[in-house]
């Protein structure tokens, strides 16, 4: 089985979103895929609650893969859909760009997809070695 593309991994991280408001607090707006070194792939939804409580989209995904026994990131990639439901790659947040150093340090060479390139996670965090 080949490696799934680019497109392929949007389009799976796009799959899982399902926006909904419960109040002020926005949920399931942005979706998360992640493929593993062993070739598998992991997705999740954020949850934004109030004091810290939510978590982003790379989290939960990041989440099921620990649950599935595994820590190394190949890929990931995270969207959000607009109003016309047209999704669009977003960057990783700060807080889950170190996230995904923390859960295995392999991981700063993790490629990820950007609107119009892949960087490693390096790149993203320049001054961490």
């Amino acid at each position: 089985m080949s490696e799934p593309t680019n497109q392929e991994l949007i389009v799976k991280a796009s799959s899982v979103i399902r926006s909904r408001k419960n109040g002020d607090y926005l949920i399931g707006d942005v979706g998360c895929a992640l493929l593993t070194s062993a070739g598998n792939i992991y997705l999740g939804v954020c949850i934004d609650t109030s004091s810290s409580m939510g978590f982003c989209a790379e989290h939960n995904a990041i989440g099921a893969m620990i649950t599935g026994g595994e820590s190394k990131i190949k890929k990931i990639v995270a969207v959000r859909k607009d109003e016309n439901n047209i999704a669009h790659v977003i960057p990783p947040c700060g807080r889950c760009r170190e996230f995904i150093y923390q859960i295995d340090n392999d991981n700063i060479n993790a490629e990820v997809i950007l609107e119009d390139k892949n960087v490693k996670l390096r790149e993203l965090l320049p001054y961490l070695r």
